[in-house]
């Protein structure tokens, strides 16, 4: 019988091309782990996407854990992170962003977590090529107000942001200098954050519709929205789940929004096996294109 030899140098490279390697960056809260995809070259610009963890006692390993973003960072060539929120002192103890008047900084935290947010950004870059047109936001509930927060407030740095389950801020602001490409996931059935809108310890935020439609405004776009298409989304429900409605008309250059509806769809979905593949192709199919500084 043969053998099969494979010696070290060809393991190695066996391995560097297949996998992602964990690093890690101080981001002033600790070590952040960063997923670097296999392959990552310092002279060729790479996307980076971040994921925010909702509210509750899981933070960033866990979001990642159920949505899976991380095993797909050497496929697309981005860098990944899955940053943790601040953690409350007392109560439940939970993981949380300020994100918004509805959700979810409970005890009055004067931490800005959007500071937080960008020094992430900045550090990672600092150290790694980023392409700066290709910087991406995917917040899930909680993290889905913080993705939207961060976005408004800085515009020139972030391209596009992915929301599932989360709504946009209480009150509608001026809008901001730059277009942001948005796409907002919401289940009809979610009983945390309502897909009709509603309020949480008598603070409101707005429906699905109304956050999609107000940022919509905000890129230039026409607020007629057109359906262009079905999804999978969610496993447990039968057939193309999910009604996509688009809002591309008139934009600005670099921005849209889009409305991916679970019909029947829980806060925490049964996410589908395509359900993250589907995100990630959506968000590097939506660069910033040019911006103006807010400094």
């Amino acid at each position: 019988m043969g053998k099969i030899v494979i010696n070290c140098l060809s393991l190695a490279l066996l391995i560097s091309v297949n996998f992602a390697a964990a690093q890690s960056i101080d981001t002033g809260r600790g070590e952040l782990s960063l997923t670097v995809p296999a392959g990552y070259e310092a002279s060729t610009p790479a996307p980076l996407v971040l994921l925010l963890h909702g509210y509750g006692r899981n933070a960033g390993a866990e979001q990642d854990a159920y949505m899976k973003f991380s095993a797909l960072a050497t496929n697309y060539g981005y860098l990944f992170a899955a940053p943790n929120g601040q953690r409350e002192t007392q109560g439940n103890q939970a993981w949380f962003w300020n994100a918004s008047d509805a959700c979810c900084n409970f005890q009055g935290s004067q931490i800005s977590d959007v500071d937080y947010l960008m020094t992430i950004i900045s550090r990672i870059k600092s150290q790694y090529n980023i392409d700066g047109n290709r910087v991406y936001l995917i917040g899930h509930s909680n993290g889905g107000f913080m993705a939207y927060r961060t976005a408004f407030e800085n515009s020139q740095e972030i391209a596009a942001v992915a929301s599932l389950t989360g709504a946009g801020a209480t009150v509608a602001g001026p809008a901001p200098v730059n277009p942001v490409h948005i796409l907002h996931i919401h289940g009809t059935d979610d009983n945390a954050i309502a897909y009709a809108g509603g309020d949480l310890r008598g603070n409101s935020y707005p429906s699905a519709v109304e956050t999609v439609e107000r940022w919509a405004g905000y890129n230039g776009c026409d607020i007629d929205g057109s359906e262009v298409a079905q999804l999978d989304l969610d496993r447990n429900l039968p057939g193309l789940d999910s009604i996509v409605v688009r809002y591309d008309n008139s934009c600005r250059a670099g921005g849209s929004a889009e409305l991916w509806t679970i019909t029947d769809g829980a806060h925490i979905p049964a996410l589908s096996d395509s359900f993250s593949t589907t995100v990630v192709e959506w968000l590097m199919a939506h660069p910033k294109i040019g911006s103006t500084s807010t400094d």
